[in-house]
């Protein structure tokens, strides 16, 4: 993939010869490839500002159904999507940046066509999962295995991030079609204006560093928290700091679990301080998302690579008070481990596999939030992913939510294109808000009383929250229910 403005080869004709005069309200004039005039910007009709699985997936959506393959679509990325493309690493090295992709996502990315296009051996299936609190050891456990009937029996698929924006850009160039603007940075979104040849009022201009304009029919806003598109459109979004960082980490097992290579199990505790999550990847690798306090990821980032894996080893098998013990250590943590693990009992058959080794320059922090857009559409804007909401990774939707965005989006534009309407305006994108604003605050509300809910390590909420842990692992109907949430609604991949 060349660099800067690229365009992918169509198989397609567009015929530029017609002459009518074009507005954003004509019903039938969707396609902005049938502008005979020559404006001063490049007419689009839909632009996706944010190059990541969200965006990448919006574009592939539309280029893949026969009603909205016709669209000229423009994708604008800060970053360098060559080297995304052409993504490779070591089989022993991964990617400190993963996602759980629901069989939900997964057949979503499947009927695109990008599934084929990832990596697979990269790819990692689990089908257990154990969950319970660290203050009092009540546990719920969800078994895809043994669960029977018609839900199959994987929960979630582990992978990287960059093999997931890997397999779309593949999918992407082999569809054609789409002019591709990377290491573009949004210098500015204003309103278009009306000329003698075109009336692009009403219509967001993306203007570019390098000097080159988009004028969007529609404009996508898939660039993330601090969205550039979301305050062009004068969206608020409202939420708060959760005051607490999550530690990344890649880290060599040492073996490949209980269940051998072909049953993975993710585990996740609650401590105080908040969750702590080891999910497998291929092999005997898995990833960390621990929550904790700034002042513990700074610990942790600091440590020797011993000291730091006892750590991690120590927050999935001693009480909470000796993992807060180790925190204030400066060094010393595998000694420690060692000599607090002879005289705590655990059961080795509950906990993850003990963590070996760290890849180097794995160990990162970012700080964790919560937010939540007033609305997910405007006039010719329309919000996914992080631009819309940013969710706490105890239950690992983020990704998941914004695909769920965009098959929502993708179905209200194909709605649009093939019942002659004007997919930008905002009574077109309003299926969209109404679909996935709810089911988002949803999400976004659990979690976030989850993580107040277990970060109490004290008083009468304790009990209460055991007594309604262990209840749910106690009826199996509930827990089922509970399951099929989780790996989004028990839709089989393939």
């Amino acid at each position: 993939m060349a660099l800067g403005r690229v365009v992918f080869p169509s198989s397609r004709f567009v015929c530029r010869g017609c002459s009518r005069r074009l507005t954003p309200t004509s019903r039938r004039a969707y396609s902005a490839s049938a502008v005979g005039a020559t404006p001063s910007h490049d007419i689009y009709d839909v632009v996706c500002v944010g190059g990541g699985p969200a965006g990448l997936s919006l574009l592939t959506a539309l280029r893949s159904h026969p009603v909205t393959a016709h669209l000229r679509v423009a994708l604008v990325e800060a970053q360098d999507l060559s080297k995304v493309a052409s993504f490779s690493l070591p089989p022993t090295q991964y990617s400190n940046r993963c996602s759980s992709l629901t069989p939900s996502s997964a057949h979503f990315l499947n009927e695109i066509g990008a599934w084929s296009h990832m990596q697979r051996e990269r790819i990692q299936a689990f089908q257990e999962m154990q969950v319970w609190d660290g203050v009092s050891g009540a546990r719920i456990e969800f078994d895809w295995q043994h669960r029977g009937g018609d839900g199959g029996s994987t929960l979630a698929y582990m992978t990287e991030n960059l093999n997931t924006t890997s397999g779309l850009l593949k999918r992407l160039r082999e569809l054609g079609g789409v002019t591709v603007l990377d290491n573009s940075r949004v210098e500015s979104i204003t309103l278009g204006e009306e000329s003698e040849d075109l009336d692009l009022s009403g219509w967001p201009v993306v203007h570019l560093a390098g000097g080159q304009s988009l004028a969007a029919r529609l404009l996508v806003g898939a660039d993330g928290a601090n969205s550039p598109v979301r305050a062009f459109a004068g969206i608020e979004a409202r939420g708060w700091d959760y005051g607490r960082h999550g530690v990344v980490a890649t880290l060599e097992l040492e073996g490949e679990g209980w269940g051998g290579a072909h049953t993975k199990t993710a585990y996740q505790r609650f401590l105080p301080t908040g969750p702590v999550a080891m999910l497998p990847m291929p092999g005997k690798y898995a990833t960390l998302v621990w929550s904790t306090t700034p002042e513990n990821a700074a610990v942790l980032k600091s440590l020797a690579p011993q000291d730091f894996l006892a750590l991690v080893n120590a927050a999935f098998r001693l009480p909470p008070v000796d993992v807060a013990y180790m925190h204030t250590q400066t060094a010393g943590q595998q000694e420690e481990l060692s000599w607090r693990t002879e005289h705590t009992p655990f059961d080795a058959h509950a906990v993850p596999q003990a963590a070996v080794a760290v890849q180097q320059g794995s160990v990162a922090a970012f700080p964790l939030k919560l937010r939540h857009a007033d609305t997910y559409i405007g006039e010719r804007v329309a919000l996914v992913g992080d631009a819309a909401h940013t969710i706490h990774p105890l239950a690992g939707q983020g990704l998941n939510q914004g695909q769920g965005d965009i098959q929502s989006l993708a179905r209200t534009i194909q709605y649009a294109v093939g019942h002659g309407q004007d997919l930008g305006t905002q009574m077109a994108l309003e299926p969209y808000n109404a679909e996935r604003y709810a089911a988002n605050h949803v999400v976004l509300g659990v979690c976030d009383k989850l993580h107040k809910l277990y970060s109490v390590d004290s008083g009468p909420l304790v009990p209460l929250r055991s007594l309604g842990l262990r209840a749910v692992n106690s009826f199996s109907s509930l827990k089922g229910f509970l399951m099929d949430q989780a790996s989004g609604a028990g839709t089989k991949v393939f």
